[in-house]
């Protein structure tokens, strides 16, 4: 359906279609609302910090991922 066939459509409604029309359209703007991603400050960039990798030489961490899954079973 076109623009000004939708458009006409619409008006052919009576009054409180129409706002129905209008409030369900809100409605789906805010369900389908696009969230814009936080910018990226420099402070935010983990990689640069030095906590990251402070245990990579820890052989005790290397099965990591088999000790949790073993917990969780």
């Amino acid at each position: 359906m076109l623009q000004p066939e939708l458009l006409n459509e619409f008006l052919s409604l009576p009054a409180e279609a129409q706002r129905q029309v209008i409030d369900f359209i809100a409605f789906l703007r805010q369900r389908y609302a696009v969230v814009e991603p936080a910018s990226q400050s420099s402070d935010d960039n983990f990689i640069n910090h030095s906590f990251i990798g402070m245990w990579s030489d820890r052989q005790d961490l290397t099965g990591s991922t088999a000790w949790v899954r073993g917990i969780r079973e």
